[in-house]
């Protein structure tokens, strides 16, 4: 499939400012619900290189699905923080074998990571929330700027109903941090619907889901919920409740998140 758009709308594409592109973007890909026909449209209207980011959540699994069966020009990566659960090594394996695909991993920097260690403790996260921050930002925000340092788009699983401080998520973004156009094909989407999705299709899931776990991170900083609780307050639980964030998406980012020197 060609994906360019026509002369005539990829010169009105350019001539947009990058904060009306991704509004007009927005606008574009909301015409349909269909993650697949958003992020066709998505690539008709935007240049590439296109980056999604998986952490092989239920939204990911999804998002990779249509990638997959869409044959879509869309490089798959992750972070590998070397914190994962081995669930999710296993879903990682068999995600690859069900699509014939490969996801490409970002890891943290050893000099930086034994720089951490050293001034934290192996399990020093849980001292305050300026060390598990330096330990996010060690493990997940510097491979993320790598892993999206030639992308134009970078694609998110991201959901507004997913925690407060997600409300604002939006369809497609600029984002400012790593200057590119970040779009969200499920911004909108309710978790029973991404549920629904995987089951009509019969997504490989993590095994995790069907023990509690709701949204799956590295394995210290992870937890079942206990019925009624909401999705995110499995992760960093012994924190107060704030953003539950690990600042891949926090705009501006936080201060404090500069790694240890």
């Amino acid at each position: 499939t060609n994906l360019r758009p026509p002369a005539r709308e990829a010169r009105m594409m350019t001539s947009l400012s990058r904060a009306e592109l991704a509004s007009k973007i927005a606008s574009e890909i909301a015409a349909s619900s269909e993650p697949g026909a958003r992020l066709a449209r998505l690539l008709e209207l935007a240049p590439g290189p296109a980056v999604f980011t998986t952490s092989f959540g239920l939204e990911d699994q999804v998002l990779t699905h249509v990638i997959a069966a869409l044959d879509l020009p869309v490089e798959l990566v992750t972070l590998d923080t070397g914190r994962l659960f081995q669930e999710t090594i296993a879903l990682w394996a068999a995600t690859e074998r069900r699509y014939g695909l490969k996801v490409r991993a970002f890891l943290p920097d050893a000099a930086q990571l034994q720089a951490l260690i050293s001034q934290w403790g192996v399990d020093g996260f849980r001292s305050s929330v300026e060390a598990r921050l330096a330990c996010c930002h060690v493990r997940k925000v510097v491979p993320l700027s790598t892993a999206l340092a030639e992308a134009r788009i970078w694609i998110t699983g991201l959901r507004a109903s997913q925690s407060p401080a997600r409300e604002q998520v939006r369809l497609a973004e600029w984002d400012e941090t790593h200057a590119l156009i970040k779009v969200s094909p499920l911004a909108d989407w309710s978790r029973p619907a991404v549920i629904a999705f995987a089951q009509k299709h019969d997504l490989p899931l993590n095994e995790l889901h069907a023990k509690g776990f709701a949204s799956i991170g590295c394995a210290p900083c992870t937890r079942a919920l206990a019925p009624g609780e909401p999705e995110r307050a499995g992760r960093w639980w012994w924190e107060a409740e704030g953003k539950k964030e690990c600042g891949l998406h926090l705009r501006p980012p936080p201060a404090g998140l500069s790694a240890p020197a």
